[in-house]
């Protein structure tokens, strides 16, 4: 009796220490499974949810039909059940968080829907803005109730969505773009990095926030904020903070930068690869860049893509740099070891990698085409509800009265900077300067 009670205690503490990140990486690639099985072992033909409506009758007869409504139904019911396993076992209220959940999925389909309205997609206003706005919206007019906010774990969601994004960022479509590519990506993100920390420490902005604002601004916005305070073990308001500010900046930048590329008489590429090293997500960079003509959106496409490969390399080298940063700080006599990087290095981002490598390298790219559009879909509405959380998790106001104000003109200061130089280096690298203009087709 005591030998099964210590078997039961053992898997209790088991399963209540597996981290956040260990959840995303299981519920990711479960899916990821499910959809590979049913695809290629079971002939199952999955359906696809539809967003994209014209006007009144067009949202009725292909949007709020009764079989896109179910499809859309069964989704959230995949996705409530999986994730309630997750906050049952680290022992959070199933209650309220069911009843939390479905308010939050209901929003984020409604983001999802507004966005795929044809005139607000052709101005590349994306569904995170309205996903965003719609929380901020709610967290600032009322007093949310307990049972939403713990629904609301934008890390989560986005951390499980980011396992699923890993099987689009293919190695193979990023040797398309050469060194230009890849240079652009490396010289960007080192020099953008640098300069948003120097520019927090001139602002006097602590260096965690510093961390987590400049791998937002430099690297690929939101997901590399996460992985920054993941490695750092960040303040989570700092991180909602940063979040916050990305996607806001990020609504002008949309309408401004393909405005410019048409004005000035930048080149298809040049200005792709632009886009591509300045926008935060693969969508935004999409969506702006079709405004532009097919080359920017392929060579805007695969800049990001270049960029969100650094996410593994960018996220050890900042747990390795603040564990020596920490060390040196608290006159800590042990020398930093690789256990301590281990600890500090968020784990989601091994299956983010895993996810890429299985994609790249050992399924066909032809069969990897035919699951592509569902996992997209799947990655898609669990970033909805990442951001939708992140609205609900953020205080407008904050923006102006922490620190003073001075993360956020940080934040502004560091993406002016990365937006003069990607351009100064999309155009040495993509404009016939430096190298022949890449064969991107």
């Amino acid at each position: 009796m005591e030998q099964e009670k210590y078997i039961e205690s053992t898997k209790r503490t088991f399963l209540t220490g597996l981290s956040e990140d260990i959840w995303a990486v299981f519920i990711g690639g479960l899916l990821i499974s499910i959809i590979l099985a049913g695809v290629f072992f079971l002939g199952v033909k999955f359906v696809i949810p539809v967003y994209q409506w014209e006007n009144g009758n067009d949202l009725l007869a292909k949007v709020l039909t009764g079989s896109n409504l179910l499809v859309l139904s069964v989704i959230g019911i995949i996705f409530l059940f999986l994730s309630s396993l997750a906050v049952t076992v680290s022992g959070n209220s199933i209650k309220k968080y069911i009843a939390g959940f479905g308010v939050i999925f209901i929003l984020a389909v409604l983001s999802l829907i507004i966005a795929g309205n044809k005139t607000i997609s052709y101005f590349g206003i994306e569904y995170v803005v309205f996903a965003l706005l719609v929380g901020l919206l709610l967290s600032n007019l009322f007093s949310l109730p307990a049972w939403l906010k713990e629904a609301a774990r934008s890390e989560f969601f986005i951390k499980t969505g980011l396992i699923i994004l890993g099987t689009s960022i293919l190695f193979t479509d990023i040797i398309k773009a050469g060194l230009p590519g890849i240079l652009q990506s490396v010289l960007v993100v080192a020099a953008v990095w640098f300069f948003a920390l120097w520019l927090c420490r001139r602002l006097k902005v602590d260096d965690e926030f510093g961390v987590i604002l400049a791998s937002a601004v430099s690297i690929c916005g939101v997901s590399a904020a996460i992985v920054a305070s993941g490695a750092i073990k960040g303040d989570k308001k700092k991180l909602s903070y940063v979040t916050t500010l990305v996607l806001l900046v990020a609504i002008p930048m949309l309408i401004i930068l393909p405005w410019i590329i048409k004005k000035f008489g930048i080149s298809e590429l040049v200005g792709g690869a632009w886009l591509g090293g300045t926008l935060d997500t693969t969508a935004s960079v999409t969506a702006a860049a079709e405004l532009v003509g097919p080359a920017a959106t392929r060579a805007g496409v695969i800049v990001k893509f270049s960029q969100n490969v650094l996410i593994g390399i960018a996220a050890f080298f900042i747990a390795a740099w603040w564990v020596v940063k920490k060390t040196k700080a608290t006159g800590d006599q042990e020398k930093p070891s690789l256990k301590l990087i281990w600890e500090r290095f968020p784990k989601f981002v091994l299956g983010f990698i895993a996810a890429s490598l299985v994609f790249s390298f050992l399924i066909p790219i032809y069969s990897g085409k035919q699951v592509s559009g569902i996992l997209n879909s799947l990655r898609t509405i669990w970033f909805a509800l990442a951001f939708v959380s992140i609205g609900l998790e953020a205080r407008f106001l904050d923006l102006f009265k922490v620190q003073e104000g001075r993360p956020a003109l940080a934040f502004i200061g560091a993406q002016l900077f990365n937006i003069i130089w990607t351009l100064l280096w999309a155009y040495l690298l993509f404009g016939g300067i430096l190298f022949p203009p890449p064969d991107i087709k």
